[in-house]
């Protein structure tokens, strides 16, 4: 019994440890530019976000404070939500 607790807390940790590495990251910025076309949003710090496909627009303009919830997918940041922040 003993032989299996080592190596089932190894594999424990290691599933935790990837699920933490994959949960989706929240930004707050300024909205820098919103491009329908290419759906692709630019805060002012400068980085772009892809949006998903069927995205609706809640009225995104040059200076809205905003939430983009995303996650990376290679060098791309791919934004699942965006709403528009409450001053």
């Amino acid at each position: 019994m003993r032989s299996f607790i080592l190596p089932a807390t190894l594999v424990l940790m290691t599933a935790i440890g990837s699920a933490a590495i994959a949960a989706p990251t929240t930004t707050v910025g300024m909205v820098k530019s919103f491009d329908a076309k290419t759906m692709t949003l630019t805060l002012d710090n400068g980085v772009s976000y892809v949006l998903p496909k069927g995205f609706k627009d809640p009225g995104l303009k040059a200076g809205e404070k905003v939430s983009v919830i995303w996650d990376m997918k290679g060098a791309v940041h791919e934004a699942s939500a965006v709403t528009i922040e409450k001053s």
